[in-house]
């Protein structure tokens, strides 16, 4: 026999604080993603990287200093999320479909060197579109979601395509980058 009232919920004096109006903490932060993000991890590395990569203003881009040379920020993310998939089954097939494509369209060369190196071009350049799709995915729901605000930055060019000749231009609110440090 066991006795109810021990295993029942104390009364709460004061209701839960609304999802906006508590300070944002990490766990909170990692619950909003949970609740707006189709990938919530994907999109916690994305904010973290972009929060790394950001200036003490919280900006980040249009371009980020790897080493000796200039990569715009959506690339450097997405080379940065690339061994994130290494292990993904999907990625697993993708030479096997680069080398077929690649044969039906006749560029595949008879040199097994020169053919591996043009599937291995192939495979690369296919894995960059994915990722620049994948972080600019993760990062609309992180505008979403209020974390991360996007705005573009250079020549605009007259023409159907508006994002033509423009970067990217990433920042992580006060509110998120208080929450990735630990500081309330």
């Amino acid at each position: 026999m066991f006795q109810p009232d021990l295993f029942a919920a104390a009364p709460r004096t004061e209701p839960d604080p609304a999802p906006s109006a508590r300070a944002l903490d990490l766990p909170a932060l990692l619950d909003r993603l949970t609740a707006l993000c189709e990938r919530p991890r994907y999109s916690f590395m994305v904010l973290n990287l972009i929060a790394q990569a950001s200036d003490r203003s919280g900006w980040a881009g249009p371009f980020v200093r790897e080493g000796d040379r200039r990569v715009p920020v959506r690339d450097w993310l997405s080379e940065a999320l690339t061994p994130v998939a290494r292990r993904d089954p999907r990625r697993l097939g993708l030479a096997e479909r680069a080398r077929a494509d690649l044969a039906a369209q006749g560029q595949l060369p008879a040199d097994e060197d020169a053919a591996e190196r043009a599937i291995a071009a192939e495979v690369q350049r296919r894995i960059q579109l994915s990722g620049r799709t994948n972080v600019s995915r993760a990062v609309s729901e992180l505008v979403r979601a209020g974390l991360v605000r996007r705005r573009y930055q250079g020549y605009r060019v007259d023409h159907h395509n508006r994002g033509a000749q423009r970067q990217v231009v990433y920042a992580v609110t006060e509110e998120a980058r208080a929450a990735l440090h630990g500081r309330r």
